[in-house]
C-alpha cells in the first residue's frame, strides 16, 4: 500500500527502509525517522524501546499520529497473524500487483513466502497491466 500510495501522490519513498537499511532515506515521510523507531520498537517487542519510541513520536508529531501509528502497526500484526495462521497465499491479482515490491524488498527470504506460488512469467506480466490498473482505481476512490 505504500508503495501505491507514493506512486499516487506522485512521492518518493525508499522502501529499504522497510529492511532496516541505515543508508534509506525517510526525509521524504513526514516524522519518518520516529515513524520507523516506533515501528521497529512495535515489532521488536522491547518494551523500554517502544515506550522510548512512542514517547518521541508524541513529541514530534502529536497524539493524532501516534494513534494513527499505533492502529495501523496493530491492524497490520492482526492481519500477518491471522494469514500466517491460516497459510493463506496471496491471490494472483494481490500477488501482481505486489511483485515490484517483493522483488524489491526480497520478501520471499521469510519462511512464509512459502505459502505464495513462485512468480512465473504469467504473475510478471499480470504486474505490468496490474499495478496500473490499481493505480488508477486508487487514485479514482481518492477523487483525482
Amino acid at each position: 500500500m505504500l508503495s501505491l500510495s507514493a506512486d499516487i501522490t506522485k512521492s518518493e519513498v525508499d522502501l529499504t527502509v522497510i529492511n532496516g537499511d541505515e543508508n534509506a532515506s525517510t526525509e521524504s515521510i513526514l516524522h519518518g525517522a520516529q515513524l520507523l523507531r516506533f515501528a521497529e520498537a512495535f515489532a521488536g517487542r522491547d518494551e523500554a524501546l517502544l515506550n522510548q519510541a512512542r514517547a518521541d513520536l508524541l513529541a514530534q508529531a502529536g497524539a493524532e499520529v501516534l494513534v494513527d501509528a499505533a492502529g495501523v502497526a496493530a491492524n497490520f500484526q492482526r492481519m500477518v497473524r491471522i494469514a500466517d495462521a491460516t497459510g493463506i497465499p496471496l491471490d494472483d491479482l494481490s500477488a501482481a500487483i505486489s511483485h515490484k515490491v517483493v522483488t524489491q524488498l526480497d520478501l520471499t527470504r521469510f519462511a512464509t513466502s512459502s505459502n505464495t506460488p513462485a512468480a512465473g512469467i504469467k504473475r510478471k506480466l499480470l504486474s505490468w497491466i496490474a499495478r496500473p490498473l490499481a493505480l488508477r482505481r486508487f487514485k479514482n476512490m481518492a477523487g483525482d
